[in-house]
């Protein structure tokens, strides 16, 4: 029995990507080029390209979501003081405390917002602002500042220096500085109804 020989032979047009090297017995054989077809480096830095863009568009929106965030918990906390206050009210009629605005240490002995709304809420930290970053709130054991003009005034019956006696325009507690630059220009405010929204902040005295 005789053997038939195969014949090879060379492809003298390869195919696109692959190299067409054999023929055997008529039938083309194909394989993959030894030169494989990869990224090349043009290729590759405009990937790169495209990601730093994207990074450059994202990592801002992402800080301004964090920053608005911050922002949005800072307003909840007010509210919770706010419902501090109501449950004050319970033992006090509807009388507001007499309270200094704000103290300069932890150490002095004054009635403040933290010392003295402290039993009506859930701990302190409810009166520190997440946005607080100077150090505010360990110093003086608050972020907020209280609106001393208000002291002793009555619920139904408040008067804010004779400019106002509605309660829905009487802020009660604000942020003590600008914690949400990023939102712009003012401070989150609590008002006399328990609503919260940013506005230019009262400057109120010391006691």
């Amino acid at each position: 029995m005789k053997l038939q020989k195969a014949k090879f032979e060379c492809c003298s047009r390869p195919l696109r990507g692959w190299n067409v090297c054999s023929v055997i017995n008529g039938r083309p054989i194909q394989g993959r080029s030894p030169r494989l077809q990869g990224v090349t480096m043009l290729e590759l830095l405009i990937v790169m390209a495209i990601i730093a863009v994207l990074a450059g568009i994202l990592i801002p929106t992402v800080e301004r979501v964090k920053l608005a965030a911050r922002s949005n918990e800072c307003a909840g906390k007010l509210r919770e003081i706010g419902i501090g206050l109501s449950n004050y009210f319970v033992d006090h009629g509807t009388t507001f405390p007499t309270m200094v605005a704000a103290r300069e240490s932890k150490d002095q002995d004054d009635p403040a917002i933290d010392t003295v709304l402290l039993p009506y809420v859930k701990d302190e930290y409810l009166f520190e602002c997440p946005g607080d970053h100077e150090g505010i709130f360990q110093k003086t054991g608050s972020s907020y500042l209280w609106n001393s003009l208000i002291n002793g005034q009555r619920m139904g019956n408040m008067d804010l220096l004779g400019l106002t006696k509605m309660e829905s325009g009487i802020p009660t507690v604000s942020d003590k500085e600008n914690f949400h630059k990023h939102v712009g220009d003012g401070v989150n405010i609590l008002y006399a109804d328990g609503h919260v929204t940013r506005g230019l902040q009262l400057i109120v005295g010391q006691n």
